[in-house]
């Protein structure tokens, strides 16, 4: 925290950090809340010049603002300290606190539908009145930082609002509350670890041990042994808590927030709580909605995770209904709709959100009627649910919605998301509730952005976990079973991040005048195997030209294509074009001394470059009039002489979303002018390619997120190539780029599981990898940084730059972008298995391990690390220990037929022949079509005649 008396001025918003305490960090507690829809952006405003505020307009707004924050500081009150109250009472607190939430969201809607109002009219007067709004939210004397932050919500829908404005008021203002709002992430930042001592504390227990003569005993044996080497070899690795989100203590408020409930013992039978669920089952709902953003945002996510969920719908969301019944729906109804065809049941959340156990029963009876009608409208079909809202109800409420053939359903593990404003602690509330309950039915809340944000985090939890998901079908919650691996098309890497991908393969061995060569057809069937299985480019999308197919007029012919817009062409905006070239290349000195560079088709002759070559200026036309938003030309060639510009990447947490509204025209080359280009390299490729390979395999992701742009590509194969080749290969974007970068998308390769079948490279190979990796850490700095820890490691998540040639033989400094500063434990875990598996192929087994110690460390649950991390074991002639690693993935997922194999072949070596028989009588269970499953049949049925199979090695 900042001292008590400190100030400074960011942006509009003064930042006070003032004397605090828990109540004032909870000052968050509802700066997300949700809101009605924002209204249309205004076409035209008047300037804002020369124009008073309307008394009128500046009093509604005052006045409204007064509520929003009186409201939001009640809630703050009401909050702080709940933890220590007794449940009952923490219970009351949570339903109070709901009421008081839904009466702020009120309050915030009111003020946004006011400025709407004044959007829509294009007055002055109104829009100097928001003006003056501004000024008291960004230095209002009296209120304190946090106070501020109430108003997130309404500076986020202000600054929608005018974004697209044509006049320069309206641009002025969405700019102005975008300022606000980058001060607002500050003043949020401050608080949060405050809100984290809040919503993520542990119960401390437990007794201190003393430091005694004890100590100093242990202390000598702590330099013969390793706690964690001990623990490894037994099987077992502590998980690593920090990556791992907190699980805070929470207490469901369903059952006590019933008012006057007198409940007999047939309330199980009544209604759905989530304790009749499966073990490791979970039925997602989302209350309050639909909401014209969120509710799609949610949507997407579930479609991602595969999730299925109900959606509680309020009627007054979707539309009315007037005294004789006639309903009108209103957009709300569309994003309903929308839920439904994504295969979501949508079910009654009664009308109006009121406290229905309070409620005359004819009102019950309308509040349920109306909405029930309003969601028949929208499509809605099968046995209706509902849910009270608040979890109000008695029996008399229950019997006038069940008189209405309505089931209620309730929640056993409540998210909270309607107070925490803490997407991670969201998170860990209801990983935590799961994981002592280990089933349920979670409450969440489609109407705000921090459970957009929270939902992934649980779901990639969840998945890690092994829980299964439940939907509502017929009448019944029903646990849904995951698809299987081959049930649909694979999550190909790219497909988020362009609509289409294309690219033109090149490959000359066969030339008619030029040298010879052994392996550029090979290196562009590698190329192009490696974009359609890894990247994603559709076969159709890739045209691959070798040898007699790759002359000059085809070249052209393929590229021009590309370039062709309108309905004849096939290239849109957001595509990508990668082009790859391996043959000769070389270099013409103009008359003026510029150096010209030139890639040679097989039909071109060795005396008139300018005539049969094509030379890089035209290469460079046609990248510039591809339609496409990212062109990448990689030329495993040598040239020089084009003058390329700098090639940095455009940094930040945003990378991703900021790259794609760029151009980008980038290029990298095998060597410089006049440079031999080593043909023979590992592999049968030549140095470059095979090192592109090695790159495009997950070595180039230099920030670990997952993503690896061309500048990481260019950043890892020039310092690699020029340590273990006399080459020295060049980067740069081509002139007209805009700083946009090529990305490719790794694809986990996380169904492969090691064992005696996997392959590995030569030992010439191996030795060439891992000089080729010293040589990219050699090379790569940190780059200073606000956000980037003093002394990172290159492979960290900050950003790095190394010093390359450009290609007009210049040096020059590329970055790469930094990476999130933090990704679910699932992906982090994931990643460092595909680490290990590459270390392995290499025969690096002390780094191999260590991945594989990591992904385990954050997925305890992760089967196939665990096997993986086995057969480390198993090659370091230590079998025992790596049969305890095969039982513990076994113990995770009993169904990989591999894992049985390996401890198979592990009890065989340890001379445990009778348990080894048993493994490999259910890895032929499981696998009986493997190769090895004919001899060990044999074998495992008639032990005492057939030849004792050989285990792998």
């Amino acid at each position: 925290m900042k001292d008590k008396n400190h100030r400074r001025a960011t942006g509009r918003i003064t930042i006070r950090a003032a004397a605090t305490s828990t109540a004032a960090a909870l000052a968050v507690l509802t700066l997300l809340a949700g809101c009605k829809p924002a209204a249309e952006t205004p076409q035209a405003l008047a300037p804002l010049q020369a124009a008073s505020a309307s008394p009128t307009v500046s009093a509604t707004l005052r006045q409204q603002s007064d509520e929003v924050l009186a409201r939001y500081r009640q809630m703050i009150v009401l909050m702080d300290g709940e933890a220590a109250l007794k449940p009952a009472e923490r219970d009351a607190v949570h339903a109070v606190g709901l009421m008081l939430f839904h009466d702020m969201q009120e309050s915030i809607n009111a003020l946004g539908g006011t400025a709407s109002g004044i959007a829509r009219s294009t007055d002055p007067a109104g829009i100097a009145a928001i003006s003056e709004l501004l000024d008291r939210i960004e230095g209002e004397p009296s209120w304190f930082d946090a106070d501020r932050l109430a108003f997130k919500e309404f500076l986020s829908q202000l600054s929608q609002q005018f974004s697209t404005s044509q006049s320069l008021a309206g641009l002025k203002l969405a700019k102005r509350a975008g300022e606000d709002l980058t001060v607002l992430a500050d003043i949020e930042q401050t608080y949060e670890q405050e809100l984290r001592d809040t919503f993520g504390r542990f119960a401390q227990r437990g007794i201190v041990p003393k430091r005694e003569k004890w100590s100093d005993y242990v202390a000598k044996l702590k330099a013969l042994y390793g706690r964690d080497r001990i623990l490894k070899d037994y099987a077992t690795i502590l998980p690593d808590l920090q990556a791992r989100p907190t699980v805070t203590e929470i207490t469901v408020p369903a059952e006590a927030a019933a008012s006057g409930a007198t409940r007999g013992p047939s309330k199980e039978e009544r209604e759905f709580f989530g304790r009749q669920l499966p073990p490791k089952t979970v039925l997602l709902t989302f209350d309050d909605g639909p909401h014209p953003r969120y509710t799609d945002e949610i949507l997407e996510i579930l479609k991602r995770y595969q999730a299925p969920a109900v959606f509680f719908e309020l009627g007054r969301n979707l539309g009315t209904v007037d005294a004789k019944g006639n309903i009108k729906p209103g957009p709300g109804t569309q994003v309903a709709q929308r839920v439904l065809a994504a295969g979501h049941p949508i079910a009654n959340h009664s009308f109006s959100h009121g406290v229905m156990s309070k409620f005359e029963l004819d009102r019950v009876k309308q509040e349920a009627s109306s909405t029930e009608a309003l969601l028949d409208a929208a499509g809605r079909s099968g046995q209706a649910l509902f849910r009270f809202p608040y979890g109000a109800r008695n029996d008399a409420a229950l019997s006038t919605i069940e008189a209405l053939k309505l089931r209620s359903m309730m929640w056993n593990v409540d998210s909270l998301d309607w107070s925490d404003p803490i997407p991670k602690s969201i998170a860990a509330r209801v990983l935590g509730e799961l994981g002592k309950q280990q089933r349920g039915i979670v409450l969440f809340h489609d109407i705000h952005a921090r459970t957009v944000e929270a939902l992934p985090l649980v779901l990639d939890q969840l998945k890690a976990e092994g829980y299964k998901f439940a939907a509502w079908k017929d009448g019944k919650i029903v646990p849904v079973e995951p698809p299987a691996a081959d049930a649909a098309a694979p999550d190909l890497a790219g497909a988020n991040l362009y609509r289409e991908s294309y690219a033109l393969v090149i490959g000359i061995d066969q030339y008619k005048s030029w040298p010879r060569l052994q392996h550029a057809v090979r290196d562009a069937r590698a190329i192009q195997d490696t974009l359609q299985t890894q990247f994603g480019f559709k076969p159709e999308n890739v045209t691959a030209l070798t040898d007699g197919e790759a002359t000059r007029a085809n070249i052209l012919r393929a590229l021009n294509a590309m370039t062709r817009k309108g309905t004849d062409g096939k290239l849109k905006r957001d595509d990508r074009v990668f082009v790859f070239f391996a043959g000769h290349g070389s270099t013409r000195k103009l008359p003026s001394g510029r150096d010209v560079g030139y890639i040679i088709p097989v039909d071109a002759g060795t005396d008139d470059l300018q005539t049969d070559a094509i030379a890089m200026p035209q290469l460079q036309e046609l990248g510039e009039a591809l339609p496409a938003k990212h062109a990448f030309f990689v030329i495993d060639a040598c040239y020089s002489g084009l003058g390329l510009t700098r090639g940095g990447a455009p940094g930040g947490n945003n990378f991703v979303r900021d790259n794609a509204r760029r151009l980008g025209r980038q290029m990298m080359t095998a060597g410089g002018a006049d440079q031999q280009v080593a043909d023979d390299g590992p592999g049968g490729h030549s140095v470059f390619t095979w090192t592109l390979l090695q790159a495009l395999s997950g070595k180039a992701d230099l920030n670990g997120d997952g993503l690896i742009t061309a500048t990481e590509l260019a950043a890892y194969v020039a310092p690699a190539v020029s340590a273990i080749a006399h080459q020295t290969p060049a980067f740069g974007s081509l002139p007209g780029s805009e700083g946009g970068e090529f990305i490719f998308e790794l694809a986990s390769a996380q169904e492969q599981a090691l064992s005696g079948d996997s392959n590995q490279l030569d030992a010439k190979a191996s030795a060439l990898a891992k000089q080729a990796d010293a040589a990219r850490d050699a090379q790569l700095q940190p780059v200073a940084s606000a956000s980037a820890p003093a002394g990172a490691a290159p492979a960290s998540a900050t950003a790095v730059q190394v010093t390359l040639k450009n290609l007009d033989g210049t040096d020059t400094a590329i970055a790469t972008s930094a990476a999130p500063a933090a990704v679910p434990a699932r992906v982090a875990a994931q990643r460092a298995n595909d680490r290990g598996l590459q270390l392995y192929k290499e025969r690096r087994y002390d780094e191999a391990e260590a991945a594989f110690t990591e992904a385990l460390k954050l997925q305890p649950k992760f089967a196939l690390a665990a096997n993986n991390l086995g057969f480390i074991y198993y090659k370091r002639d230590k079998p025992v220990e790596a049969a305890r690693w095969y039982r513990k993935a076994i113990e995770m997922d009993g169904s990989r037929a591999l894992a049985h194999l390996n401890l198979g072949d592990a009890l065989l070596r340890a001379g445990e022949d009778a348990q080894a028989q048993a493994a490999y009588r259910t890895f032929i269970e499981l696998s009986p079509k493997h190769p090895r499953a004919p001899e060990l049949k044999a074998w495992v049925e008639h032990p005492d005649t057939a030849k004792k199979p050989e285990p792998a090695r």
